[in-house]
């Protein structure tokens, strides 16, 4: 079975990573969005009911892109390295921004004075989002490449594109964390949700529009992937159902639909980025500056990719059997025991 599978296993990682990623960006962007919006609430209370409702999944959130960082050091190691070399500031940023939020939520569930964790918890969240833009917005810009070595500088990443693709990803997080706010609150805090959610869902679009166009501008394989028919039918597709998806969103939003705005933000994240996966395929690293790196270059050897594939078979039902267990058993509005700050 495996060796059936042997010419495609490079394109099959590359599914298995994005999945992984996607998964990250829709579980655990939740928790990073209320977190920033418990920046904008000064309320104790209520800010006391977000930070409890996260209580019950935060940490196997985060853990997946973990997860992501340990499945491409295996399975494309070229890759990771080249990614590390050249995105060191923001990786190192992302994951200290990470230790802030996990101390500040911890020690928030039991101190009896909680607002200096509910703050360190918001910038933490804040300082993520920053750091996971500029990570992303310096790999879609381009990484210098030569003879399979990093040739740029440690601040390529740090550009107007960059910029503006942290601008998205911060917008991003903050729509999922409203609309959770939408599917999981009550009374102010669902309003305030409803409100967060129509004002960042249209600055989420024109970002993610804006991006849309910077890439298309600037990488001139993309460009060709996307105005080469009959592949750019399919390939735009993906980038169409998500601007459809931002409408519906609206619509949802404007009727006051509770389930339906957290479900289509995540088609979505699941829409925008497979777009811009099949325009950079099969580059893992665009070729703006420098050489490409494709997928066949950065995978690892065959026997490596067939031995992680037997363990991801055996290991992924159990993960996504008992995660989804967990957000079963914690479905539903917010219960009275966190509102009443009983922690």
């Amino acid at each position: 079975m495996i060796s059936a599978l042997e010419p495609y296993l490079p394109e099959l990682w590359i599914g298995i990573i994005g999945f992984f990623l996607l998964y990250y960006a829709a579980a655990d962007g939740v928790d990073l969005g209320v977190g920033m919006l418990t920046l904008l609430n000064p309320d104790a209370a209520e800010r006391d009911t977000m930070m409890g409702a996260l209580l019950s999944t935060w940490h196997s959130n985060q853990t997946w892109l973990l997860i992501v960082g340990g499945m491409m050091f295996g399975a494309f190691p070229l890759f990771y390295g080249l990614l590390l070399t050249a995105l060191y500031i923001p990786v190192c940023a992302m994951l200290f921004g990470f230790i802030i939020r996990g101390v500040a939520l911890d020690y928030w569930a039991e101190a009896d004075r909680k607002e200096p964790w509910e703050l360190a918890f918001g910038v933490g969240s804040l300082f993520t989002s920053v750091a996971l833009g500029f990570t992303l917005g310096g790999l879609l810009g381009g990484i210098h490449v030569e003879n399979g070595n990093f040739a740029g500088g440690m601040l390529d990443w740090a550009t107007p594109f960059g910029l503006c693709v942290t601008l998205g990803v911060i917008l991003g997080f903050v729509m999922l964390g409203a609309n959770f706010l939408v599917l999981k609150m009550e009374g102010h805090l669902q309003e305030l949700g409803f409100r967060y959610a129509l004002i960042s869902t249209v600055l989420t679009l024109v970002a993610s529009v804006s991006t849309y166009g910077l890439l298309f501008i600037r990488n001139p394989h993309l460009r060709e992937r996307w105005t080469s028919v009959p592949g750019a039918y399919y390939r735009l597709a993906f980038p169409a159902l998500a601007l459809l998806g931002f409408l519906a969103l609206l619509a949802c939003l404007w009727r006051r639909y509770e389930r339906a705005p957290l479900f289509l933000n995540v088609a979505i994240i699941i829409c925008s980025f497979t777009g811009i996966a099949l325009g950079l395929y099969p580059h893992l690293i665009p070729n703006v500056i420098g050489e490409a790196v494709t997928v066949a270059k950065a995978a690892a050897a065959s026997q490596t990719l067939s031995f992680m594939l037997i363990v991801v078979a055996v290991l992924l039902p159990i993960i996504l059997i008992y995660t989804s267990y967990e957000f079963w058993v914690f479905r539903g509005k917010v219960s009275e025991y966190y509102k009443k700050g009983e922690h």
